[in-house]
């Protein structure tokens, strides 16, 4: 069980274990905020519901700028594991402009891309296969790629990680 953790501004920062979460709660450096009731902690002192989501009583701050590491799971997910060639299942990543010709590991450069137009590209540029991208791939932004953990939410985490009108 996880459980989402809030800063004292309601912005998501990380998801931890619900036994870190029970630590910062009884230690009083964060409170519940939604529980998972139906399974609660039993110990020896007492029985609590296991906490889904805490926030913490004073604001951390966070360094601001952070950018999204780029990983081949990372670019699956932004992609939706679907092929930016032919829009096919993928399980694989392409380098649009090949690193045999300079393409660099960036967000802008890899895409998701399926076994069978990665073998048939190999080492040339789309162009050069008269292809077309069915997107631009750019860098992802946002709450939900900058926390850890987020990428599997749980029912109770949506209210949190809903982008502010």
């Amino acid at each position: 069980m996880r459980t989402l953790v809030l800063n004292a501004g309601y912005e998501p920062l990380a998801v931890v274990s619900f036994k870190r979460a029970l630590v910062l709660v009884m230690n009083q450096k964060a409170t519940v905020i939604a529980a998972d009731a139906e399974h609660p902690v039993v110990g020896s002192t007492g029985e609590w519901d296991r906490p889904s989501v805490i926030i913490l009583r004073r604001y951390v701050r966070v360094p601001s700028g952070r950018s999204v590491p780029v990983s081949r799971r990372g670019v699956l997910r932004r992609d939706a594991h679907r092929c930016a060639y032919c829009g096919a299942s993928a399980s694989t990543i392409d380098h649009v402009q090949p690193r045999s010709r300079g393409g660099k590991d960036s967000w802008e450069n890899l895409v998701a891309c399926c076994l069978k137009c990665n073998n048939l590209k190999g080492d040339k540029t789309p162009q050069e296969m008269n292809w077309k991208l069915l997107f631009t791939p750019k860098a992802p932004h946002g709450v939900s790629w900058l926390v850890r953990g987020i990428e599997r939410e749980m029912p109770d985490w949506e209210e949190f990680l809903a982008p502010a009108a």
